[in-house]
């Protein structure tokens, strides 16, 4: 697949990175050689130095042959305009990110396809979403659902005292649990387990179920579902606006910001939150805000150092739930070894609605999630694919994957060694970065 991408910023860098892994055609363009440098020497792509909305520059790049162009400069208009040129090309999908929310809004859907737009990334809305999530499912550090509800994929931290701790894999089928763990994170590292891998306290584990084993699954690990109500939110950003607008009334906002105009502006875009003009970093601030009672803190600067120290200080006053924005991706093994609950990264979002697109045009069954260096797939098994031939265990599958559960008309089911999968299936798949695109043949 041909994939053109117009900006080399934190998203398209890391995106190109991604990317490449798969052994994708890939394009970067801009104006800054600095920041294509580094692409163009340590990864397998090309780059051109240019203007996104540079019409001879989209020809250099051979648009009208692309599969995918993806518009990630920092400006929303130059983004648009540049998915309309290479429309007009022939460019077959395009995705512009945009930074505001009126975009999205469903009824302005067909201005943006006339415009040549046919997807949009807001990543401050997924970033929204992503948090209401982790809000409402507190014991869970991610959760991620597939049609309706049917398999969910969740990640939890497991607690010295669950009798998970210190078992091996292959005892789970002695125990009537109903689940499956896909992946194990342990120091800094994703591993794929097997049979003799041991659970460790303190491993952060990626787990399949079915809704109907999900309160089981919260005695075992340890945890409690502890339900949130008043939460405090550190920095009025655009997250931040956006959230409180999302959740409704299901959650008690209050926004710290160190910002006096921000503060002016936040109680006009966010009539349901109170406003805190103060320096979250300073625990007596906190506390004036109402940690004692607060259920969970949410820390939304625009430093990733800052979220995570004071994320940690919110713990240290007794708050329960904590989430952080984390930007820097070298980071996020630290700030989960730290213990916060859930780590909120626009780059991972985004690229795992991305990612969608790659795998599958229908954006309403195919979904992907990219981890820090692993990445979670809903592939359709197509008829005579190679992984229809025998039963799992016979399959004699590639140790970077697992396949952790599947939908079968319409019902969502786990995956054993003796599961034989079929043409029609839709099965989650679990792997290390950089071998999807080789798994991928499997299902077709």
């Amino acid at each position: 697949m041909k994939i053109v991408i117009a900006g080399a910023g934190e998203v398209g860098s890391h995106l190109a990175r991604l990317l490449s892994n798969e052994e994708q055609d890939i394009i970067v363009i801009d104006d800054d050689t600095d920041k294509l440098a580094p692409l163009d020497a340590n990864f397998n792509l090309m780059t051109i130095s240019g203007k996104a909305t540079s019409f001879n520059c989209l020809r250099e790049a051979r648009v009208g042959t692309a599969d995918l162009f993806i518009a990630v400069t920092p400006y929303e208009s130059t983004n648009i305009v540049a998915c309309g040129i290479a429309k007009s090309f022939g460019t077959k999908c395009t995705v512009a990110r945009v930074s505001h929310y009126g975009f999205m809004d469903p009824q302005n859907g067909p201005i943006m396809k006339r415009m040549g737009v046919d997807r949009l990334i807001y990543p401050e809305y997924l970033a929204a979403k992503e948090i209401i999530t982790s809000l409402e499912h507190s014991w869970a550090r991610s959760w991620f659902e597939l049609h309706e509800g049917q398999i969910i994929l969740l990640g939890v931290r497991l607690n010295a005292d669950a009798p998970l701790a210190g078992m091996e894999l292959r005892e789970l089928s002695q125990h009537p649990w109903g689940f499956h763990i896909s992946a194990i994170r342990r120091n800094h590292e994703t591993i794929i387990p097997r049979g003799d891998d041991k659970i460790e306290a303190g491993d952060i584990l990626y787990i399949t179920t079915t809704p109907d084993r999900v309160n089981t699954l919260v005695q075992v690990c340890g945890k409690d579902d502890r339900r949130i109500r008043k939460v405090l939110i550190m920095g009025g950003s655009k997250i931040a606006i956006r959230l409180t607008d999302m959740a409704g009334s299901r959650f008690r906002f209050t926004i710290i910001d160190s910002d006096r105009e921000v503060c002016r502006r936040l109680p006009v875009k966010c009539p349901d939150a109170a406003v805190i003009y103060g320096d979250a970093r300073d625990p007596e601030v906190l506390i004036e805000a109402g940690a004692a009672e607060a259920d969970a803190f949410i820390a939304l600067s625009p430093s990733s150092e800052s979220n995570i120290l004071t994320t940690l200080t919110a713990k240290e006053l007794g708050i329960p739930k904590s989430v952080a924005e984390v930007e820097d991706i070298q980071f996020i093994p630290q700030a989960e070894a730290l213990g916060i609950n859930t780590v909120i990264n626009k780059k991972l979002l985004a690229s795992s609605t991305i990612f969608q697109l790659l795998l599958d045009a229908d954006s309403s069954t195919s979904k992907c999630l990219a981890l820090a260096d692993a990445e979670v797939a809903e592939l359709e098994v197509r008829p005579n694919a190679k992984i229809t031939r025998a039963a799992v265990k016979d399959l004699h599958l590639d140790r970077n994957m697992t396949l952790a559960g599947l939908i079968r008309d319409g019902q969502g089911m786990l995956i054993t060694g003796n599961t034989v999968i079929r043409p029609g299936d839709r099965v989650l798949l679990f792997c290390l970065s950089g071998s999807l695109h080789k798994l991928e043949r499997l299902f077709s």
